[in-house]
């Protein structure tokens, strides 16, 4: 296992440069007394806390919270982390000192390819980030073009609809979380290339499994981000493996932009698909607006990377939490039923007479965020968080996992507990946060709009449409909810479930 690995290079490794590193840290400007930083669990030679990460580092910290307080520090090798567990400092550090938190600790493994200077994500705040945001929101993200897509929205989800009923009617289960996938990535290819990268259901799942490696490598631990002497031997490939998987999507992008450049050109200019990618291309040709090939090549990655895989996971963990609470699943069945009926397609003008689906979408976010620890902030200065000190140039974690379990604000706060929302003015736009799934600040989570869109009418129209059972009649209760950490949370083992077509009366 990688984890095991990196303990042992770290041990093995870091010995040969000790005197380096111990170096290298006397001659920190930043150096910060001891005293003054945020409390955490004693380290060890070298390694500091790294072991105590372990496989899921978003559990891992949480219980470290329990004893060290809402607020810690950890020393990942070289790396001072402070991680935080609570709604009231995660206010602190994402709005109050917005400012001050808002550059990221970029990892080894988003560099091929440079895509720390020009993905969305991980670009530092400035003139080019602040470009792409505001392209990106007139574009794909902003109420005019997400309204102008509702009818492709529409088709898509029918698609889904169509490919479930097929299988119900030969009993056949269904991979929640591919068929999602699938869905979410034809929307996407259509609305920003005007083709659909799905093609077949292998291909969608080699989409898929690419994806998955990419969150994979991006959110593990790795030993050269901790020990950066260790960078040009990439000890664990974790760099190598991620060039392959980011290879091939930029090749794909490539291609494809290649292509509608070619027929632009054969047309004299007057070829227009007017969709995403035109409109980026047009963007392009108007020198003043700054924007070139290669960072359309790496706004698509980050589109459709963290666009598919996050708002699928979601929905597979929303399905599995009803499939394992069927008391829940009738109560959103019946709300559908009343308000809708069974005959006609749910319309996204529907949701707002739906608010026990919006709970539902609520409290899986709060048990089941997408990036359970967010995208790792950087202290651009030294701050004040919580009363204790924050170095500059430390890495700041936080552990919205933690927070959206956090007893001090949720009752019960293990359970499946929709109805805790009914009636509450809490939502997941940034502003209340004991509920954090896409951040806060000037980093919210740009693509927020449309996967709460997609979300909230995939799963209506799965439970509206269909009775579900657990493959192989197997009882509510004995379904797996395990999670597997990559830089997203991903449902383990993948839930499959047999639908069945409900009564239309």
């Amino acid at each position: 296992m990688d984890t095991i690995l990196l303990w042992v290079l770290c041990l093995c490794l870091s010995w040969g440069v000790v005197n380096i590193l111990f170096y290298g840290g006397r001659k920190r400007g930043n150096h910060t007394p001891e005293w003054s930083l945020p409390p955490g669990p004693r380290t060890l030679p070298i390694i500091g806390n790294l072991i105590q990460l372990g496989s899921l580092p978003h559990r891992s910290l949480t219980e470290l919270s329990k004893v060290h307080g809402p607020i810690m520090s950890l020393k990942l090798g070289r790396v001072t982390t402070v991680v935080i567990s609570s709604a009231h400092l995660a206010r602190e550090v994402l709005q109050v000192k917005d400012v001050s938190f808002s550059d990221r600790i970029i990892p080894d493994t988003i560099t091929p390819f440079d895509h720390f200077k020009f993905g969305l994500a991980w670009m530092p705040v400035g003139p080019l980030w602040r470009n792409q945001r505001r392209i990106c929101n007139a574009h794909l993200f902003g109420p005019k073009p997400l309204d102008s897509n509702q009818q492709l929205r529409r088709k898509k989800i029918q698609e889904l609809v169509a490919h479930v009923g097929k299988c119900g009617e030969t009993r056949s289960p269904v991979n929640i979380g591919a068929a999602a996938f699938q869905t979410v990535l034809s929307h996407l290819s259509n609305t920003i290339l005007s083709m659909d990268l799905t093609g077949s259901r292998s291909e969608s799942e080699e989409f898929k499994e690419k994806v998955w490696q990419i969150m994979v490598e991006a959110g593990k631990p790795n030993v050269v981000d901790y020990f950066p002497v260790l960078r040009p031997l990439d000890p664990q490939g974790a760099r190598r493996r991620m060039m392959v998987y980011a290879k091939w999507l930029m090749d794909l992008f490539t291609g494809i932009v290649d292509r509608r450049l070619q027929a632009r050109r054969a047309a004299g200019g007057s070829e227009s698909k007017n969709d995403v990618l035109d409109a980026l291309l047009n963007i392009c040709e108007d020198e003043k607006e700054g924007l070139d090939l290669n960072q359309i090549k790496h706004i698509f990655l980050d589109l459709f990377v963290a666009g598919a895989d996050t708002t699928s996971s979601t929905l597979e963990w929303a399905m599995a939490e009803l499939l394992h609470n069927p008391d829940k699943l009738l109560k959103a069945q019946a709300e559908l039923h009343e308000e809708i009926g069974r005959v006609r397609p749910i319309e996204e003008s529907d949701m707002t007479r739906l608010p026990y689906l919006h709970a539902i979408v609520k409290e899986t976010l709060r048990l089941h965020p997408a990036v359970p620890l967010l995208l790792p902030r950087r202290a651009g200065v030294t701050a004040v968080v919580g009363g204790y000190t924050v170095p500059e140039g430390s890495q700041v974690l936080v552990n919205v996992w933690a927070i959206g379990r956090d007893p001090a604000t949720w009752t019960r706060p293990e359970e499946f507990v929709p109805e805790r929302f009914m009636g509450v003015q809490m939502d997941y736009n940034g502003q209340s946060f004991e509920l954090l799934p896409f951040g806060s600040g000037r980093r919210i989570c740009p693509g927020m709009p449309l996967a709460t869109r997609m979300l909230h009418l995939m799963l209506a129209s799965l439970i509206n449409c269909f009775d579900w059972e657990l493959e192989g009649g197997a009882a509510p209760a004995s379904l797996e909810m395990a999670d597997v950490f990559g830089l997203t949370l991903k449902k383990a083992p993948p839930l499959r479930a047999v639908p069945s077509p409900r009564n239309s009366s």
